[in-house]
């Protein structure tokens, strides 16, 4: 149950009785701050050309998982800010994105799982005059199955036509509406005729709050992986430039211990002066034998590595094309 910070007003109050909207309002906003109690991750949703049978297909395939809410903005906010005052002061960083036609998804469990179940949920739509383009719209190559008398409509939007087999066809691919741009009637009616979808709506997800945190969805794309190959190219970065700079760091230490050693070997080699590891390769060095036999040893722990590798260099060849056939020769060499 949520706290009473926005309870309503007895009912007896100046002898009057709630209507049935105030005790809706109520209802509502004691709804929605039980579920910031409850759940720690939020969605901030735009529900622009969404209709009413496809929002309950996304809460029918997110039932159990998560909550969708939908209602007024000034009602949101309200509920939020003060919320945020007495409880969660974090989450004023998410009233910025309670603007326009906005709705919040609530839940607990993970985040990028329950993007993809939102994002699934798109229905196909037809190009209306006076819409903006959500996407760059083309109309294919290829026949149309509109009768010859129909030139004129293609030509007034600047469209190459030719007439084939008693129908209208397109002679080149056709970038009809760019993304965002307005379209038009003669686009919306072109696109009507051809009977061509060419945009989906669903819910877009702006923005998204994770335990006082707030960040775009594209941050859910990010992968181990991801991080692993950034923090490696840091790491790369400090230690080539502590390097170059002889300046110490944790980093840096393992290379020049390595640098030191081999400059300590190096002149062990060259001098009289020597250590126990020096002694071992000065050995090795001046007893041929003993070179082959390690020469020997590395070669057979290498080849199960190349056998391995020789089955994906032929399957490549063989992937490959024909070499064309070399011309004839006239009995003339390079030098005439």
């Amino acid at each position: 149950p949520a706290s009473g910070w926005f309870c309503r007003r007895p009912s007896f109050e100046m002898g009057r009785k709630e209507s049935p909207k105030m005790q809706k309002k109520a209802v509502y906003l004691e709804r929605l701050g039980s579920l910031l109690e409850e759940y720690s991750k939020i969605f901030c949703v735009l529900a622009d050309n969404v209709g009413s049978n496809q929002m309950q297909k996304t809460r029918l395939s997110l039932r159990g998982d998560a909550i969708v809410l939908m209602g007024k903005n000034t009602m949101i906010r309200k509920v939020m800010k003060a919320h945020a005052a007495e409880k969660n002061p974090d989450l004023e960083k998410f009233l910025p994105y309670v603007k326009g036609n906005v709705g919040f998804i609530f839940t607990n469990r993970d985040l990028k799982d329950i993007r993809d179940r939102i994002l699934a949920n798109k229905v196909g739509a037809p190009a209306k005059a006076g819409s903006i383009a959500p996407c760059d719209v083309f109309v294919p190559a290829g026949g149309t199955g509109m009768d010859p008398s129909q030139t004129s409509f293609f030509q007034a939007l600047n469209i190459a036509t030719k007439i084939n087999k008693g129908q209208v066809e397109i002679v080149n691919p056709v970038h009809l509406v760019k993304k965002g741009e307005k379209v038009g009637s003669s686009e919306a009616t072109l696109l009507t005729k051809l009977n061509i979808n060419p945009f989906s709506y669903g819910l877009v997800v702006l923005s998204v709050y994770d335990n006082g945190s707030v960040f775009t969805p594209e941050v859910l794309d990010i992968t181990e992986d991801d991080l692993l190959k950034k923090f490696q190219s840091g790491l790369a970065t400090v230690t080539a430039f502590s390097l170059g700079a002889s300046f110490p760091t944790a980093v840096a230490v393992p290379h020049v211990i390595m640098n030191g050693y081999k400059n300590v070997l190096a002149v062990a080699l060259a001098t009289a002066y020597s250590f126990p590891r020096a002694d071992k390769l000065k050995d090795l060095l001046s007893d041929p034998a003993k070179m082959a036999a390690l020469a020997a040893a590395a070669a057979s722990s290498a080849a199960p590595a190349a056998a391995a590798a020789a089955p994906a260099k032929e399957e490549r060849k063989e992937e490959k094309k024909e070499e064309p056939e070399e011309e004839e020769d006239f009995g003339l060499d390079l030098f005439g």
